[in-house]
């Protein structure tokens, strides 16, 4: 590529970029981070091919000035990581609210299969969930322990297999919204028929509550978390889908970090949810009162920050802004 076209196709990038390296108020670390790899490869291209260029110096400078940015935000990592999780993600997530209710209604909808399936023939459950485990459980239901699954490992072992796992299927089921959705909806679909098929299992056999009680305990969490995760796979395939005035390429790029940061939002939920399955959950006899405590507490976080927090901090910028205007 010539230098000139080098240049030209890149000049309001760079021009974008310095804007917003100059500006005086706090930025977001991960665009900050983007926009000096990007400068880097260029400083990197421009040095291989133009090495006499007068751009080198202009990059390196802008290069520089980015590097700058970055080391003074980590020394303030604990405010950045602060608000972003109080006040940046809730913000960016209001605009992408209806992902969140499309992934939950998709996901109930599979959850009603599994169950409905699973009523109109007893073997659907064996073939979603395996033999191994069905025969473990049905073992477990004729010892009088039907959820003895959750005490088999230690709490420390089994809390940290359990937040890896979950936070692993996680990342899959974002990442995989780059085959258009697809593989999202896959995944989604896979955990949701699932559950309906080991819940409408255990009311079959008369345990009901005994599982609501037990599974819910950890899962009102974990099972939420998954939903937001398919929400921010979505998010990524609309990137491809529905580029809008953005080519393609800008479309999916904006998408993309958008849907990280979604991901990102549910590291701290995978972790509570695998601390109570590891060193909660296993207390099968615990008072009805204490595990509906648990569940309902659960539940409150979730729709406080997913529902309630976004809304309110959306709220306060529209305050903010017709504050200013007078």
């Amino acid at each position: 590529m010539r230098e000139v076209i080098f240049i030209k196709k890149n000049k309001e990038k760079w021009a974008e970029y310095e804007r917003f390296l100059q500006q005086p108020q706090p930025v977001d670390p991960m665009d900050l981070t983007h926009i000096y790899l990007d400068l880097t490869d260029d400083l990197s291209y421009a040095k291989t091919y133009y090495p006499q260029s007068q751009l080198i110096p202009y990059l390196n400078d802008l290069s520089g000035l980015a590097h700058r940015k970055i080391y003074k935000t980590k020394k303030e990592s604990g405010s950045a990581i602060k608000r972003f999780y109080l006040h940046d993600f809730p913000l960016m997530f209001y605009q992408y609210r209806s992902y969140l209710l499309i992934a939950f209604l998709l996901f109930m909808l599979f959850a009603l299969i599994g169950w409905f399936s699973t009523g109109q023939n007893s073997d659907f459950a064996r073939l979603i969930l395996g033999d191994a485990y069905m025969d473990m459980t049905l073992d477990n239901i004729q010892k009088g322990d039907p959820l003895a699954v959750y005490k088999q490992a230690n709490e420390a072992d089994m809390f940290l297999g359990i937040t890896i796992n979950n936070i692993k299927v996680a990342l899959y089921t974002f990442m995989m919204g780059l085959l258009f959705g697809i593989g999202t909806l896959y995944y989604l679909m896979q955990n949701a028929i699932m559950l309906g098929a080991f819940q409408r299992f255990f009311f079959d056999k008369n345990l009901g509550w005994t599982s609501v009680k037990t599974i819910w305990l950890h899962g009102t969490i974990e099972i939420s978390v998954i939903i937001v995760a398919a929400a921010a796979g979505f998010i990524l395939a609309s990137g491809i889908l529905m580029p809008g005035t953005y080519t393609r390429l800008q479309s999916f790029r904006q998408k993309a970090r958008d849907g990280l940061k979604v991901m990102i939002s549910t590291i701290p939920f995978f972790i509570i949810a695998g601390f109570l399955e590891g060193f909660i959950t296993r207390h099968t006899d615990m008072p009805d009162w204490l595990a509906v405590f648990i569940i309902i507490s659960s539940l409150s976080l979730i729709i406080f920050y997913y529902l309630i927090l976004p809304v309110k901090i959306h709220q306060q910028k529209i305050q903010q802004k017709l504050a200013n205007y007078d």
